[in-house]
């Protein structure tokens, strides 16, 4: 690799041939103000908050683009870069509400954040803030275009990653605004709700719809039964928020938080995760044996579920008909749990943990509410559970480890691993395997389907004795899995289906990263922090006294007491859902 040498603040750095000045600075140990920068995206130099004098240059140059060069001088922090700099913040500022103290990201704002570096007490130009509406037309995710500063990359995020593609940029000059299509709501336009906009996003301009104090009020009513669940990924990102390291399993904490919140019962989404599987699976095999619509695509992500009833409606049958374990747990805690411990049901309400936006749309659905009621009343994101955390004055680092209650808290390393991409596909082929051939896999480890690498294919050899005729014994099966994270990765994944490529069974998780990576978590969500949860996943599951979700013996006791078996009428009418045909516009 051909390197150069360059001085940076009078300190001589060697850097790869072709860095940017940004990069090289990183490496000297100078920090230096970025705004549109995003680690994981395209380099856009649009804020100009990065600029540095390079001798030799007549106009100072923006660091997060401009190449080194052998012997190039730089100087990031003299009078005029300072003033520069500052006279951009201004102007951002100038155009920006300052009303820091109503803001949901109040100390966690980027352009808060610069502003206090630069020490910039006051904007003296005038104040050209536009009182454009705000966007709460949607369930999931709001939009406050006065807080936009322009940077792109919710753009970026929504084009290139999600290949959704309703946010652009439009107009010019004082009129540039970041908007959808004829500027229209988020509830008009074919948006997935995943909200990683939201992690894009470096200021208050877009955030999930908060429902904390619909839950404050329920926590506060002697007259209801309020049982919470959370999602495998929320114990790997919530202590992200409350002062642990990147990637901390606070699984325990959390449980004994959630209890001195007042919840009546603590239950974990994992339940439900191992459930999935015994229908998901049962189902694969029964397309498998019957020649059922292949690829079976699993249903678990309520972005990818959307993406897919807006972009590919006429395949929707080769979603599983699975609910996901959040609407799963939502039914049996209407109607098993009060059943079990003798509760009217409509006095349950249901609230959910999950580090995903798009999970507040999916409860709200029509067809949600096989229970009788709305399976699941609310949805909280890892966000809004670390702020009523905050609100209620808890330190989780004092608090006790706590157990999960019984029955819906009992889980296996099986559900805990639905948080990472491929967990999803991981968990299925531990259980499928072994209840087609009656042996364990050769490794619970199947880690062919792990990783960040967008798309991901492996073969699994099944032996299905149902599938001889006449007697013969059946030859071993080859089955074909796929998975993908990210939308822009599905389509692409999709595109193989369509033109011939045999897959049998594929996962797809709307986020990078899968669940762990979700809209909901804690920002800013970058792919090094991304593999830290993941590996705390992986972490909890070796962990795990079981590990195979039919192993769970309250899930085996469900089907005994109440579901008699996977894919039962009983199941079918609980677990199971249908899909809707959306137009894109």
């Amino acid at each position: 690799m051909d390197m150069v040498q360059v001085t940076i603040d009078g300190l001589t750095v060697e850097v790869p041939n072709g860095s940017t000045i940004l990069t090289a600075a990183e490496q000297a140990g100078v920090k230096i103000p970025t705004l549109c920068h995003h680690p994981d995206q395209k380099i856009k130099a649009i804020c100009r908050i990065c600029v540095v004098e390079v001798e030799g240059s007549r106009v100072m140059q923006p660091a997060c683009a401009y190449p080194v060069a052998e012997g190039m001088v730089i100087n990031t922090k003299t009078a005029a870069v300072r003033q520069t700099r500052n006279t951009v913040l201004e102007l951002i500022l100038a155009h920006h509400p300052q009303d820091c103290l109503n803001c949901e990201r109040n100390l966690n704002c980027e352009l808060q954040v610069l502003a206090q570096e630069a020490g910039l007490r006051e904007v003296t130009l005038p104040k050209t803030v536009r009182g454009l509406p705000i966007d709460e037309s949607s369930q999931a995710v709001a939009r406050d275009p006065d807080k936009c500063v322009n940077c792109r990359r919710c753009v970026e995020v929504c084009n290139d990653v999600q290949g959704v593609g309703v946010l652009s940029s439009a107009y010019r000059g004082y009129e540039t605004l970041v908007t959808t299509g004829f500027n229209r709501s988020l509830s008009e336009v074919s948006c997935v709700l995943c909200g990683q906009c939201i992690q894009a996003c470096p200021v208050g301009a877009l955030r999930e719809v908060d429902h904390t104090q619909q839950v404050w009020d329920a926590l506060s009513d002697p007259d209801i039964h309020v049982v919470v669940q959370t999602a495998p990924a929320v114990r790997v990102a919530l202590g992200e928020d409350l002062g642990f390291p990147v990637g901390s399993r606070v699984t325990k904490k959390m449980t004994a938080a959630l209890r001195r919140l007042g919840f009546d019962r603590v239950f974990d989404t994992d339940f439900t995760a191992d459930l999935t599987i015994m229908e998901e699976g049962t189902e694969l095999l029964t397309r498998l044996k019957t020649g059922g619509k292949l690829p079976m695509i699993t249903s678990c992500s309520p972005g990818w579920i959307k993406y897919m009833e807006h972009y590919y409606p006429d395949m929707l049958d080769h979603l599983s008909s699975c609910k996901s374990p959040q609407q799963m747990f939502g039914t049996l805690a209407k109607t098993y749990y009060p059943e079990k411990v003798g509760i009217d049901p409509s006095k349950v309400f249901v609230v959910s943990v999950m580090p995903c936006t798009a999970k507040k749309f999916e409860a709200n659905r029509p067809e949600m509410n096989a229970s009788g009621y709305q399976d699941v009343d609310v949805v909280l994101t890892t966000r809004e559970l670390a702020q009523m955390i905050k609100q209620a004055g808890l330190n989780l680092a004092a608090l006790p480890d706590e157990e999960y209650d019984e029955p819906l808290g009992m889980s296996t390393g099986a559900g805990v691993i639905f948080g990472a991409t491929g967990g999803v596909m991981e968990a299925a082929l531990r259980t499928v395997y072994e209840l087609v051939t009656g042996e364990e896999m050769p490794s619970l480890d199947f880690k062919p389907v792990r990783g960040l690498e967008g798309i991901k294919v492996a073969s699994v050899e099944l032996m299905i004795p149902e599938a001889a005729a006449d007697g013969k014994v059946a030859e071993n099966l080859t089955v074909n899995v796929a998975v993908a994270h990210s939308l822009g990765q599905a389509k692409q994944l999709l595109k193989r289906v369509q033109d011939g490529e045999s897959i049998h069974f594929i996962e797809i998780m709307c986020c990078p990263g899968g669940c762990i990576g979700g809209g909901g978590q804690p920002r800013p969500t970058i792919n090094e922090k991304r593999q830290a949860r993941i590996d705390g996943i992986y972490d909890e599951d070796l962990q795990m006294e079981l590990r195979k979700s039919h192993e769970n013996p309250a899930v085996q006791k469900l089907y005994q007491e109440f579901l008699e078996c996977p894919l039962s009428e009983k199941s079918h009418h609980l677990l199971h859902t249908h899909y809707t045909k959306r137009s894109v516009y």
